[in-house]
């Protein structure tokens, strides 16, 4: 899935705020061990080692692009590998003192087994922090829903249609406490964002949500996102615009033995 570091960027300020409450959430230890899972380009996971003293830290991405922005971030104490977050949850061998990740998780598959196998590659005492998007009921995404289901587009995606893992905050809990961890905060939270009107909008979505059907699309990929704009305006008409964004912050300890 290709990823467009400038288009993601476009909205940094914004997309840096729910990182800031994400790092709120962490128990701050000397000496931790920690990995962010989906680094992107590598500035907030160097803020992330930057607030914890003494650690060890490892950014992981699947982006070839992303991670090359993120090696002008690296140092003694912070460094950057490619690699899919489920491929790591599954094949690490464990050691971590934090599993951190800031709005990557919503691109994996299957939670009620990647959150214990997390769980599980954690020291005790280790901690898990989590922030994800869950805005899928907004009317942006909605929209790219229905107008993927419209031809020439549902021919050309073939039935393909992009997963949403995502669960509601209270399976999170239950998840949490299922696998043994204590204490365990999770909420959700909305962030006000007040842009410009709803073409900002669909530039904020071209940086996300619309990056699988860029690939998949090919060149009707314009054609698709004009079409979603035109429905957006309509349903979304003034100047300044409010786009309130719904996301899932969690935190979740291991016992010490």
């Amino acid at each position: 899935m290709p990823w467009n570091p400038d288009r993601y960027h476009q909205f940094q300020k914004e997309r840096s705020a729910p990182f800031e409450d994400a790092l709120k959430l962490i128990t701050v230890r000397e000496g931790l061990r920690v990995v962010d899972l989906g680094c992107g380009t590598g500035e907030l996971t160097r803020r992330l080692a930057d607030h914890l003293p003494g650690s060890d830290t490892l950014g992981v991405d699947s982006s070839a692009e992303m991670l090359i922005r993120a090696e002008a971030y690296a140092r003694p104490g912070l460094r950057f590998a490619q690699g899919k977050i489920e491929t790591f949850a599954s094949s690490q061998q464990g050691g971590w003192d934090l599993i951190f990740s800031h709005a990557a998780l919503q691109w994996v598959d299957n939670h009620r087994v990647l959150i214990p196998d997390l769980l599980k590659l954690l020291n005790p005492g280790g901690q898990l922090v989590v922030q994800m998007p869950h805005n899928f009921s907004h009317v942006s995404h909605r929209l790219i829903a229905t107008i993927a289901q419209e031809e020439p587009f549902l021919t050309t995606l073939k039935g393909w249609k992009p997963d949403r893992p995502v669960l509601e905050i209270e399976r999170y809990a239950e998840l949490l406490f299922e696998c043994g961890a204590a204490p365990i905060t999770v909420f959700e939270k909305v962030y006000p964002h007040v842009l410009e009107n709803a073409d900002a909008i669909i530039d904020w979505i071209k940086g996300t949500a619309l990056v699988p059907f860029s690939e998949r699309l090919g060149d009707l990929y314009l054609s698709f996102v004009e079409r979603i704009r035109a429905h957006l305006r309509a349903a979304m008409p003034g100047s300044p615009v409010f786009y309130g964004f719904r996301r899932i912050l969690f935190s979740a300890s291991l016992p010490v033995e």
